[in-house]
């Protein structure tokens, strides 16, 4: 036998591991960390995801409502290799701050004193209500650089200006916020950009038809072409309460009705087609387990456009 003959099988053997590697396609650029999943009265689950771009320790922290308890949660769960304390003070780079409602922000507040300097992003009425009632001397203490005196210059509050795009501090990703209806007050959307790669993650929102605005389909808008042209790897959004809630009680909150209903109209800005296997995580489900056990059986029933619905699980890591 001819010997480049003998020497194929060997070559093969040698070559195809590098063929598989040059083939397999990078399917995610984000990774998250929920710290705390749940809306309602469990205060160790709270609003709270840490979120980095894959391979990076430099994360941001998308609202703030548990921080410790989901932290060490999160080491439990072998989602970090390192202590708790250093995860706090040295992977969480900066605070984005939805709104200021406490199932939001509390986590922030009780850990200030073991926290390193960093910057709290969010809108200015959210600013302005952290700097006037939270971390003022009469509540707590001010960690912050601005506010009552003495101020202990540990936060940096960082303003953040609709649709204006923002790098941020001490990390490679850029978001950009858009304000959201919920009830008496404003919330927020932060679209956060990984070198043009994206996730979009929603604080407490009603459906624009309850709300009186637009805030949703403006959102929708900005969120289409980047759906469309494959950049958007998901979309954090609540739902709250199952669809008997009656509306004059929703306080600025989804229902799966309502949620399958912004679907729609965001799917009328890309296409069905595009919208098809989107990853929607569902946050801010809220207890007991009967009410957020319908929750997921009315979102499976209505999936209609065939969406990708993820449970994030409070400590284990998810990449998109």
């Amino acid at each position: 036998m001819n010997l480049k003959y003998k020497l194929l099988p060997f070559l093969y053997i040698f070559l195809f591991p590098v063929i598989l590697v040059a083939q397999t396609p990078k399917t995610s650029t984000f990774r998250l960390v929920p710290l705390g999943v749940l809306g309602g009265i469990d205060e160790s689950n709270l609003s709270a995801y840490m979120l980095a771009p894959k391979g990076s320790n430099n994360y941001i922290c998308l609202d703030a409502g548990t921080i410790h308890y989901g932290i060490e949660k999160a080491v439990t769960c072998k989602s970090f290799n390192v202590p708790g304390n250093a995860v706090l003070r040295q992977y969480i780079k900066g605070y984005f701050i939805s709104h200021p409602h406490l199932d939001h922000i509390a986590g922030l507040i009780i850990n200030s004193p073991e926290d390193s300097t960093k910057n709290i992003y969010a809108l200015n009425d959210c600013i302005e209500t952290i700097k006037t009632h939270y971390f003022t001397w009469k509540s707590w203490a001010n960690f912050a650089d601005q506010g009552e005196t003495p101020a202990l210059k540990k936060y940096h509050y960082k303003v953040l200006e609709p649709g204006t795009e923002t790098a941020i501090e001490n990390t490679e990703l850029k978001v950009r916020a858009f304000p959201l209806s919920h009830s008496n007050l404003t919330s927020t959307a932060f679209l956060v950009n990984s070198n043009n790669n994206y996730l979009l993650y929603l604080g407490d929102t009603g459906p624009d038809e309850i709300e009186k605005s637009n805030n949703m389909q403006n959102l929708w808008q900005a969120a289409a072409p980047l759906i469309k042209s494959k950049k958007l790897k998901a979309i954090l959004i609540e739902v709250s309460f199952p669809n008997e809630q009656p509306d004059k009680t929703l306080f600025g909150h989804l229902t799966p009705k309502w949620l399958m209903a912004e679907m729609d109209k965001l799917a009328s800005f890309t296409g069905t087609d595009a919208i098809k296997g989107l990853n929607i995580v569902i946050t801010h489900l809220k207890p007991p387990m009967t009410s957020i056990s319908k929750i997921k059986t009315q979102l499976k029933a209505a999936n209609k456009l065939q969406l990708n619905l993820v449970y994030p699980q409070q400590g284990k890591a998810l990449n998109f």
